[in-house]
């Protein structure tokens, strides 16, 4: 299973880590794995051009490192300063290897200053001379808030460093910032378009609100190259803790990032910024808390899916009902039963009025059957191990009857689609005995929270959180990052799909799925997180309609079923 972290816990993890090891153990890691995952990239390291945007903090250190690995291996490597501060000890390491420097810090030199105070708390003289030879520049390598939002800490927001490889210099600080008139823009545009890498270390995981200048220019910059983009630890502009971007961001392709998984790197937008997320292990592991989020594998799913054996038979396997459809969505009824026939359900009850029951006993005869008269409740369906609730039934007098019907029963309930807009009407629907599971997008989600769609757009894994606790129900809010939540677990993250599967009638399959693993047996946190990694799954590869999915769950069961069973 993955497992994602917050910005603190990272750095609590780090600080513990950081008191056993020499100093600089911890950056001598991070560097390593970037460079190796860069050269990786490269057609060649020998004689490619690479461009590193430096920030003040450990991430720009990591890049400078890493920088230096490459430029010893024969790449151009140039680095863009763009900091109120540098790592020295990196620097100096990427300008003993042939490295090239461009400072946009300042256009004026500050004085020299005796024996600056390292971010280590010791006392190191400082030299850090520009590449075309002006005078150095020291002064203290405390400060805050690099390229953020104001009042935001340092720039990596780290309590404690990753530190310097030992036989360097350390940090220090230049006399200014670069200003619209300093003209830097176009060098670094032309550095920026020639190269064949570029590397984001601006900004690290204490990063909060939107990119300050000279950063905001230089991640839109970033997007103009030729070549591939490498993030360290995460794109400059994404928020590590929660994935919110405000303002400009760099996309990357290649997101390398160092000791835990963050969080902000699997929910939308940070999702979206991230790219293509590899993991360094620098040794964290022992020293990390319990996850603020966490996402199915393959193989987890499939040692949690329900399979027959010898002494199955159909009531075994799982029988669920489906209270779905209407005269004026009778499409829903026929995705919704046909989900959980494709996904291996022993049973399907379908319980409908005379329209939608017409359609699914023409296009699924192995359902059972009744056919509701207006207002009916679900009496003589027979008995089950889970219903789903809700595709399409209409949020009428009638619907309302059939849906306090289903609610009633001693059984896991899914409530999804019309079922939901009941519930925002009626609160009292969803407090029942026996487990209930609501699967909203994010305007049905507003309706039970009453809060405005863009703000759960914007915080999906806060309001997901707030919804499983205020709500007393599993919640699965679909979306760009469909995520799982059920109060007192961590929030799961789904890391399968595809935009494609932004159309009509996929959330009906997705519903069938999920009631099929209900009634096998699974509780609605797993069935939930399962149903959703297949369902992408099915829905990885576009064009696709609803019934394309349909049609392709059981392949994806399959391959998951192929795996070898997971051993946690």
């Amino acid at each position: 299973m993955l497992t994602a972290y917050t910005s603190d816990q990272i750095r609590a993890a780090e600080a513990t880590l950081m008191a056993k090891l020499p100093e600089g153990t911890l950056m001598g890691r991070a560097a390593t794995g970037l460079a190796v995952t860069c050269a990786a990239m490269l057609d060649g390291v020998y004689g490619s051009r690479v461009v590193l945007l430096v920030g003040a903090g450990d991430n720009g250190g990591d890049a400078l490192y890493a920088g230096a690995r490459l430029a010893a291996r024969g790449a151009r490597v140039d680095a863009i300063l763009a900091g109120s501060r540098v790592h020295g000890a990196g620097l100096a390491a990427l300008r003993r290897e042939g490295g090239r420097v461009t400072d946009i810090r300042a256009t004026s030199v500050s004085a020299t200053a005796a024996a600056p105070v390292s971010r280590d708390g010791e006392a190191a003289s400082l030299k850090v001379a520009r590449e075309n030879g002006e005078a150095a520049r020291s002064g203290n390598g405390a400060g805050g808030g690099e390229g953020t939002h104001p009042g935001d800490g340092a720039g990596n927001g780290k309590s404690a460093h990753r530190g310097s490889v030992p036989g360097d210099g350390e940090t220090a600080r230049p006399g200014g910032v670069p200003r619209a008139k300093d003209g830097w823009g176009e060098t670094v545009r032309a550095l920026v378009r020639a190269a064949d890498l570029v590397v984001d270390g601006l900004v690290g995981i204490g990063g909060k609100g939107a990119l300050r200048e000279p950063y905001a220019t230089l991640a839109e910059l970033a997007g103009e190259t030729s070549g591939a983009v490498v993030a360290v630890d995460v794109p400059s502009g994404v928020d590590a803790a929660d994935g919110q971007v405000d303002g400009r961001a760099v996309r990357a392709d290649v997101t390398v990032t160092f000791g835990a998984y963050k969080a902000g790197l699997l929910v939308t937008p940070g999702a979206q910024h991230a790219g293509r997320i590899e993991f360094v292990d620098i040794g964290l592991g022992p020293y990390l808390p319990d996850p603020a989020l966490t996402a199915l594998t393959g193989t987890d799913v499939a040692s949690m899916l329900p399979r027959p054996d010898a002494r199955s038979d159909k009531y075994r396997r799982g029988v669920v009902g489906i209270a779905a459809g209407s005269h004026r969505y009778t499409g829903a009824a026929v995705l919704a039963v046909g989900g959980a026939i494709r996904a291996g359900a022993g049973m399907v009850r379908y319980a409908g009025v005379a329209e939608p029951v017409a359609q699914v006993r023409a296009r699924w005869p192995e359902a059972v059957i009744t056919e509701l008269e207006p207002g009916q409740g679900i009496e003589e369906v027979g008995r089950v191990q889970a219903w789903v609730l809700g595709p399409g039934l209409g949020t009428g007098p009638e619907a309302l009857a059939l849906a306090r019907s289903v609610l009633a029963s001693d059984v896991p309930v899914l409530v999804d689609a019309d079922a939901l807009t009941l519930a925002a009407q009626d609160g009292s629907l969803l407090r029942r005995e026996a487990p209930v599971l609501v699967t909203p997008h994010a305007g049905e989600l507003s309706r039970l929270l009453e809060v405005p769609r863009e703000r759960i757009e914007a915080r999906g894994v806060e309001h997901v959180r707030r919804a499983a606790s205020e709500l007393g129900v599993t919640v699965l809010l679909k979306g760009a990052t469909t995520l799982v939540a059920e109060d007192g677990m961590p929030v799961r993250v789904n890391l399968t799909g595809s935009s494609w599967l932004a159309t009509a009638g996929t959330g009906d399959v997705l519903a069938g799925l999920t009631g099929a693993l209900l009634a096998a047996g699974l509780g609605t946190y797993d069935a939930a997180s399962c149903a959703a990694h297949l369902h992408g799954l099915a829905g990885a590869d576009g064009p696709l309609s609803a019934w394309d999915v349909l049609e392709a769950v059981p392949d994806a069961m399959r391959s998951v079923a192929s795996r070898p069973p997971s051993r946690h």
